[in-house]
């Protein structure tokens, strides 16, 4: 079998999709023709699409300077708060994020828990919260 050949007739006749759209079956499907309905995607690809994604996500922490003198567990705060709530929204924490510059890490927890956010999502408010204030993974 020429798998090369047939790879690029299927991407030829497929075409690359990045996002998702819906086929002439009406089916939700990505990349070359993936059915995401019928087939959704494997564990693997799950893994390699949160790698990639938590990466994008400090890079973007990195360049704006949010992560600079934090260890790996308060850095990991603000990426898992800006992998939920995007870029924007873990900038809409003034306040907490200038506790952590000025590593008032009580403070900064305690900004945190007054949020709709935590009221939101209160169970991972509160172990990040921890997070913070010890500076050690929960």
């Amino acid at each position: 079998m020429n798998y090369h050949s047939t790879i690029e007739q299927l991407k030829r006749h497929e075409g690359l999709k990045l996002k998702p759209y819906r086929c002439t079956a009406g089916k939700l499907t990505i990349g070359y023709g993936h059915n995401l309905d019928d087939k959704g995607i494997t564990k693997a690809q799950a893994e390699e699409m949160l790698l990639s994604d938590m990466c994008e996500v400090e890079e973007k922490l990195h360049r704006a300077g949010f992560l600079s003198g934090l260890n790996d567990a308060r850095k990991a705060v603000l990426i898992n708060m800006a992998f939920q709530l995007g870029f924007n929204g873990l900038s809409k924490f003034r306040n907490m994020l200038a506790a952590v510059q000025s590593e008032q890490y009580v403070l900064a927890a305690s900004e945190m828990l007054d949020s709709l956010w935590a009221k939101q999502t209160p169970n991972r408010a509160k172990e990040l919260s921890e997070q913070m204030l010890t500076g050690e993974f929960q």
